[in-house]
This record gives structure tokens, C-alpha cells and sequence, in this order.
């Protein structure tokens, strides 16, 4: 009789999570979003930070919002277009004051500026590392039982969607900051972002993470900031900065293949933000823009001074009319319009792992 209750109570047991896993997988999965200011919704507004690193002012988000929110754009970014996509709402900034008794939707812990590397404008802003330790903080095992309870705890962190953009200022920052001479070896700096880079994502795995998506990084020297680095009469992009691109996206795309074969359920989508970019630079009438290296806003050569909004120690700056009509909005970040078309590729594909981010949010 002991045995039969048992062999009951396990059918009930197994059937009562069925049910749950088929709930579960109507609704979206969480999207953690960790990165630079390509993801930032406003995590730099709630740190103790310069212009710079800020984007809280007129004219960012004059487009979309019609006020600034704190993203480097006229409007919204890729991951808030991924949100749209998968249902969600606009996940807001980690750092802003928010109602933890909301349905789990996920967090956004990107900060403007933001390196893998801790000392990529250190102190200044929210380094990989840093966001780390918030999202150890915010899927506490403990606290997050808790709330929404054992199974769901569970399956929040397996079924959730980590999106990543960072890399970036880590290639530029000596550029800007006019000590390039300082870097180690191309392979040898790549190898530390690298690094660094899967360390993290390691420690998300551990966590019970299992879908990870990617950006690789653009043509860093096709930047209005970077190529104005370039002598007065010169044209073109800064090569030096465009081949440290190239060579970590490379790394990028092996140590992805590795982790997808050494870590049981790891799942990875790599879009490639370098070729789209790329194209619609070469050819931007195509893709229904009619500036491809000018940006909107700033002033100078190609409108390459990062003094967008007048607060960052130049106060005159040009604006355009209509930031549909450009590809870089401002030195050194793009329009609404291209973080539009990017996101829909990143949702539909292809991507250059396994997966799009479609399939992601579809219970795998």
C-alpha cells in the first residue's frame, strides 16, 4: 500500500510540474541585459559620473521619448527593440528605483561607457564586473524562492535570455583618451578582454544562465569620433582601430564555439553587427539613409567632436533636421532607425552561432 501512495504521489509530483513547465512556457522569457551604452537605458543617471558618460539631456531621445531618458540615441536601443520583439516591456534601468513585486521580467545592468575590463574609463562608469556582482545580487538563490518560488526560481535562470554588447570602449578608450601608444600587443590586449569576458559569462552559466546572445563589435574605426583622429586632408577610417575589431570578433567567435562544446546546455547567438554596419555604411541608400558618415549630432569633422548637447565642454554643436536620414546619431553611437534594423535581424536572423534570438525566446 506504502508503495502504491508513493507511485501516486510521484504521478501528482510530475504531472503538478508538467502543468507549471506549460504555464511557464506561455509566458516571455526574463532578458538580462549586460553591456555599454549600445544597451544603456539610463544606469549612468544614478551614478556619480561626468557629461561624458551621460546622456540625460536634450537633444538624446528627442525622437521616440520626446524627452532624454539617459540611452545615446535620438530614440530607443537594440535591447529595447529585442524587449518589443519578445513582448516584454522596456526593461528599465538596474539602478533606477522600481516595485520588485512586478512580474519578472528581467534587468538591464548596461552602463555608457562600460568596458570589460575594469580599468576602461574606471570609476566613471558600471564595469562588466560591476554588473556582475548586480546580478548575483538580484537572482539571490534565496531571495528569488521567495518571491516567485521554487520551480519558477528555477526556471526564471534556465529559460532567461542574457544579451550582451561590451567591448567597445575597451578597444577605444585608448584612442580617445590619445595614449593608443600605451596598449600591450593587439593579441595580447584581445586575449585579457577575452578573458575577462568569458569569465563572466561563466559565472552567469553557473547561475543556472543557459541562452546567451552577442553583438560582436562594429567597424570601431568607421566611428565619426575615431575617424576624425585621422590627419585633416585624410579620409577614410582609423585601420589601427577597425583591425583590433576585427581580431576580437574573431576571438569572439572561437571562444563562443568552445564554451558551446565544453558546457552541457550553453547556447549562444552571435549577431554580426560588424557586416550590417558595414553594409549600410557602404551603401546606405539602400537601406534608406542618406548620410553614412556624418553624424547627426555634434560638431567638427564629420561632426566627430562628441559635444552633442552642448554639456560636454563644447557648447555649439550642430543638429540635424531628420535622424532617420543618418546612420550615427551622434561620435560615437547610431540612430534609432539602424537600432531598428539591427534588433530585427538579431531577432530573425541569421546569426553566426546556432541560434537566433527568436528561438530563444521559445521554450528550447
Amino acid at each position: 500500500m506504502a508503495k502504491v501512495l508513493i507511485l501516486i504521489f510521484l504521478a501528482l509530483s510530475i504531472r503538478a510540474n508538467c502543468t507549471q513547465l506549460i504555464e511557464y512556457c506561455r509566458k516571455p522569457p526574463a532578458l538580462f541585459v549586460f553591456g555599454d551604452s549600445f544597451f544603456d537605458p539610463g544606469n549612468n543617471n544614478y551614478i556619480k559620473t561626468t557629461t561624458l558618460d551621460q546622456a540625460n539631456f536634450w537633444p538624446y531621445g528627442e525622437t521616440y521619448f520626446k524627452y532624454p531618458t539617459g540611452r545615446f540615441s535620438d530614440g530607443r536601443l537594440i535591447s529595447d527593440f529585442i524587449a518589443e520583439h519578445a513582448k516584454l516591456p522596456l526593461i528599465p534601468p538596474y539602478l533606477q528605483p522600481r516595485d520588485y513585486d512586478k512580474v519578472y521580467c528581467g534587468a538591464n545592468f548596461a552602463s555608457a561607457g562600460a568596458g570589460v575590463l575594469p580599468e576602461t574609463f574606471q570609476g566613471a562608469v558600471i564595469d562588466l564586473r560591476t554588473q556582475l556582482k548586480y546580478f548575483e545580487k538580484e537572482v539571490n538563490a534565496a531571495q528569488l524562492r521567495k518571491k516567485v518560488g521554487a520551480f519558477d526560481s528555477k526556471m526564471i535562470l534556465s529559460n532567461a535570455v542574457f544579451l550582451f554588447s561590451i567591448g567597445t570602449n575597451d578597444y577605444i578608450s585608448p584612442f580617445v583618451l590619445k595614449n593608443s601608444s600605451m596598449l600591450p600587443s593587439h593579441q595580447e590586449y584581445i586575449a585579457m578582454v577575452i578573458g575577462n569576458l568569458t569569465q563572466v559569462v561563466k559565472a552567469v552559466y553557473k547561475r543556472g544562465g543557459r541562452k546567451f546572445g552577442f553583438l560582436n563589435l562594429g567597424d570601431l574605426g568607421c566611428l565619426p569620433g575615431l575617424r576624425i583622429s585621422k590627419p585633416q586632408n585624410g579620409s577614410g577610417c582609423l585601420e589601427e582601430a577597425s583591425i583590433l575589431a576585427k581580431l576580437h570578433n574573431e576571438a569572439l567567435q572561437n571562444v563562443l564555439n568552445k564554451m558551446k562544446n565544453h558546457l552541457k546546455g550553453f547556447k549562444y547567438s552571435l549577431y554580426d553587427f560588424n557586416t550590417f554596419l558595414r553594409q549600410i555604411l557602404n551603401h546606405p541608400s539602400r537601406y534608406g539613409f542618406k548620410e553614412g558618415e556624418k553624424a547627426c549630432c555634434g560638431s567638427g569633422r564629420y561632426n566627430g567632436i562628441f559635444s552633442c548637447g552642448g554639456k560636454r565642454g563644447v557648447k555649439e554643436f550642430e543638429l540635424c533636421k531628420n535622424p532617420n536620414e543618418f546612420i550615427f546619431w551622434d561620435s560615437y553611437h547610431l540612430t534609432e532607425s539602424v537600432y531598428k534594423k539591427m534588433a530585427r535581424q538579431m531577432w530573425y536572423g541569421p546569426s553566426k552561432g546556432p541560434y537566433n534570438l527568436t528561438q530563444f525566446f521559445q521554450c528550447l
